[in-house]
């Protein structure tokens, strides 16, 4: 089978590393896609989080593109609630004037931050109930054909920057499928209703201007190495320091050891956690590869977004690399 592959990119602050060093490996990690024949880079709008530094996604995605040449670049997404449509189509009108046929734009409707945040952001608590409304909006800006009279998006009418819904959710999938839009699934990360949406996204999907059939990218974890052994103790150092990152939070967070997060990854808690990285692939290239090649096959998946998890952007870098080489032949460079 082929299938593209795509990469999602946090902008992960290591332990120790500034926002500045996080902008230059997202950089080296766009360029080691391009030159490896990904189709994709999407960067991921969160807020007050300390080890994530993709909050301002539209100035991220502008810094790696000048600085790549072919490989697309987009939001994977933009927390719509937390902006107006306007603003949103002026940003990414603005990215794909400067940088035509590479600009994407997906969407959500979570807040992307914790409640005090949102707070902080003016986000009021009703602002994901105007998610639909939001993404029709936004979409006839860039058309150049606004529904507001007398406002139209400047850069950004007649762009046609694609769109794609993203979602954890039945909602993003049957809000998807109504649109005619192409539809993410978060399954890096909250993989219980995977396959539930995916069928769903499928047999209500209506073609739209934008797209004739449905077009389904689901999202998996990968950690390639040379030896699997290498592989397994990164994913276990990944794996505890996401637990850190939910269990412990704030200045006065405890600063828990290894043995205690283990410990936890015991109970009942724990396992709830672990199993939000149930669709990873870790282990040797050809390890990978079988993983990502069932993994594709089971979810019907149109395309595959790869959150490579390694903490050292070596071992990043190694592992974008080790990936493609294992599914040579299986990334076709199709867009949508």
């Amino acid at each position: 089978m082929t299938i593209p592959l795509s990469i999602l990119d946090l902008a992960p602050i290591a332990p120790g590393q500034t926002a500045r060093e996080s902008f230059a490996a997202s950089v080296a990690l766009a360029q080691t896609a391009e030159k490896h024949g990904y189709t994709r880079v999407w960067y991921a709008e969160h807020h007050n989080m300390p080890t994530i530094a993709s909050s301002a996604t539209s100035i991220l995605v502008g810094h790696v593109a000048a600085q790549t040449s072919t490989i697309r670049l987009g939001a994977g997404g933009v927390m719509l609630p937390n902006h107006s449509p306007l603003t949103i189509a002026e940003q990414f009108g603005t990215l794909a004037e400067l940088y035509p046929g590479r600009i994407d734009l997906g969407l959500g409707r979570a807040p992307g931050s914790d409640q005090n945040a949102a707070r902080a952001m003016r986000r009021g608590p009703g602002a994901s109930d105007q998610f639909p409304q939001d993404v029709i909006e936004l979409q006839a800006y860039l058309r150049g054909e606004s529904i507001i009279p007398g406002v139209q998006a400047v850069p950004g009418a007649g762009t046609n920057v694609p769109l794609y819904i993203l979602g954890s959710s039945l909602f993003g999938a049957q809000l998807a499928a109504a649109l005619g839009l192409p539809y993410a699934f978060a399954s890096h990360f909250a993989p219980d209703s995977l396959f539930e949406a995916v069928a769903t996204y499928r047999r209500d999907f209506q073609p739209s201007q934008q797209l004739s059939e449905p077009h389904v990218i689901v999202g998996v974890n990968v950690i390639a190495a040379e030896d699997a052994a290498d592989a397994t103790l990164q994913f276990e150092t990944t794996r505890r320091a996401r637990v850190r990152g939910m269990i412990a939070r704030g200045p006065a967070a405890p600063d828990y050891t290894d043995d205690q997060i283990d410990a936890f990854l015991t109970t009942a808690e724990g396992r709830n956690i672990a199993n939000m990285m149930r669709y990873s692939a870790v282990g040797t290239p050809s390890d990978v590869r079988a993983f990502l090649e069932d993994f594709a096959a089971s979810t019907q998946a149109d395309e595959l977004i790869i959150a490579h998890q390694s903490r050292d952007i070596a071992a990043r870098l190694r592992s974008v690399e080790l990936t493609a080489e294992a599914m040579s032949g299986a990334m076709n460079g199709a867009t949508v």
